[in-house]
């Protein structure tokens, strides 16, 4: 785990190369991710040190910042969080399930960095863009009281910014619901069980 991480998300995928470039050029990150994702957006991920994530974020802010669509800086990032990007799920049973459901990439970061921090909760997955119309969404479990804390802690970090567009908490999910979430969130991997 690196000590801070930063994205940009970019509504220019040439906009966003610039940038990105900019980024990198400008301070020594551990590491850089970047490429296209669905609708047209280009993310531009950097972590490393606190103060080289800074300078980082701020000159791509600055070269792309007619093509930013939203952003993110997590000087402390959760270790789960960063699992989670790297594609890591969590399959575990699942008690009560919280999810929050964001217009943008960055939105879901954060509100799933705030809500791990914030309660005492599982994060299960985060899925970014594709597949979902450039949305976000996060998955998490735990006892119904502090799903609810995490639902209320990861949507308050995104209030005011336009970014949420659901959150719910479903209490004793039913057993098949859950083994479907656990196998896969995205719906063509379960198509092979229909039969005529």
């Amino acid at each position: 785990m690196q000590p801070a991480l930063a994205l940009i998300e970019f509504d220019s995928i040439a906009a966003g190369i610039e940038a990105g470039d900019a980024m990198v050029k400008k301070a020594p990150v551990a590491l850089i991710v970047a490429g296209t994702v669905h609708n047209g957006k280009y993310l531009v991920l950097v972590s490393g040190e606190v103060a080289d994530v800074e300078e980082s974020l701020a000159s791509g802010l600055h070269v792309g910042a007619s093509a930013v669509l939203d952003r993110v800086y997590l000087p402390g990032v959760h270790p789960h969080v960063v699992e989670a990007l790297a594609r890591q799920r969590r399959t575990r049973p699942i008690d009560a399930l919280g999810v929050i459901e964001t217009r943008t990439v960055a939105a879901a970061i954060a509100a799933a960095d705030a809500g791990i921090k914030g309660a005492q909760v599982n994060l299960l997955e985060v899925r970014l863009a594709d597949g979902l119309g450039g949305h976000g969404l996060v998955f998490f479990d735990g006892l119904v009281a502090d799903v609810e804390a995490c639902i209320r802690i990861g949507t308050d970090v995104i209030a005011g910014t336009g970014a949420l567009i659901h959150a719910v908490v479903i209490p004793q999910l039913h057993g098949e619901m859950a083994a479907n979430l656990l196998a896969d969130t995205r719906w063509r991997p379960h198509a092979g069980a229909i039969t005529a």
